[in-house]
Parts: structure tokens; C-alpha cells; sequence
């Protein structure tokens, strides 16, 4: 049986579910996310936790069982204490603008490149080298984040381009310091 699938997941005080034949719902402060069930995959909620369990042990069922019960425990935690992913624009000139639903990012390019931001999901940008995403769904900010950071990954000669935060980068040689290595 999955190790993680037949955890409970602890419904913290003000985060309510519902169970339905085919999904979970998670309402909590800070929205609603619903998990859609597997087939052959129930739930239900007993002293204040969720519990996931699975019809048979097939292939797929036993590979779901742990998977949606993770979906289950994200979706608390997001209701609860949401999600938030923080990126760096590096970069003479690179800079992130806020535009209503959308951010545009001059990332070196002729043109601006435009992401544009989901229901959902919430974008602060408090500086132009500064970007703030922050959501209930664990799955939607980062990908907001990973879609941001695709306009311009950063590069491994001076660093240039969106990063994560907490990314680290790292850096080669260039062609004159490698050069003056061989002398």
C-alpha cells in the first residue's frame, strides 16, 4: 500500500471539504481549489481529516493513490497559507511592468515580451528587477513563475536573463579568461 496514500490529511480550523463521486473540494480563507478523483479512487472526511483510499491494487490506482492524496494535502495548505514564488530580472536594462492581467518583461529583445497572469493568481511587482507571484494553487504559481522565467533564462557568461530568487547560477569562463589560462 502507498506510504504517503494512506496518510491522513489534517483539516486545519477554517478549511472546509466536500466530497463528491468524483472530486475534492477545499475551501479555506484564502479560496476554493477542487482535485478531481481518479477513477477507483474515493475519499472521506472523518474527524477532521480527509483520508484517501483506493478500490483495488492495479498499476494505475496504486500510482494515483499517493498522488492525489498530495494534491489533497497542497490544496489545504494552499487554502490556508497559499503559495508564493519570488524571481530576479538581471540584467543593463532588463526590466518587469505590470500591465493590468498581463506583465511585460524587456529582457534584451527588440520586442516586449507579454505573459499573461490567470484568475487566481496574484503578481506584485515592487520594483523593476522584482517579481512576487503568490496563489492559492500550488500548480498554477509555479507555472506562472516557470512561464515568466522562460522569457529569458539566465545565461552562463554574465548571468543575464530571469531567475528564480533562490536560483543558483552557474557561471563559466569566457573566451579571454580562457585564453589567458592557457598561456
Amino acid at each position: 500500500m502507498s506510504r504517503i496514500g494512506k496518510q491522513p490529511v489534517a483539516l486545519p480550523k477554517g478549511v472546509e471539504a466536500k466530497v463528491d463521486s468524483s472530486s475534492i473540494t477545499c475551501k479555506g480563507p484564502l479560496g476554493t481549489l477542487r482535485i478531481p478523483l481518479g477513477e477507483g479512487l474515493s475519499a472521506k472526511i472523518d474527524a477532521g481529516t480527509v483520508v484517501v483510499a483506493r478500490a483495488d491494487d492495479s498499476k494505475l490506482q496504486r500510482a494515483m493513490h499517493g498522488t492525489v492524496r498530495a494534491l489533497v494535502a497542497n490544496a489545504v495548505e494552499g487554502v490556508t497559507k497559499g503559495y508564493k514564488k519570488s524571481l530576479e530580472v538581471v540584467g543593463v536594462g532588463y526590466k518587469a511592468v505590470l500591465q493590468g492581467k498581463k506583465v511585460a518583461l524587456n529582457v534584451g529583445f527588440a520586442n516586449t515580451i507579454v505573459v499573461v497572469i490567470p484568475d487566481g493568481v496574484k503578481v506584485e511587482i515592487p520594483d523593476p528587477n522584482h517579481v512576487n507571484i503568490s496563489g492559492p494553487d500550488k500548480q498554477l504559481v509555479g507555472q506562472v513563475a516557470a512561464d515568466i522565467r522562460s522569457a529569458r533564462k539566465p545565461e552562463p557568461y554574465k548571468g543575464k536573463g530571469v531567475r528564480y530568487s533562490d536560483e543558483q547560477v552557474r557561471r563559466k569562463a569566457g573566451k579571454a579568461a580562457a585564453g589567458a589560462a592557457k598561456k
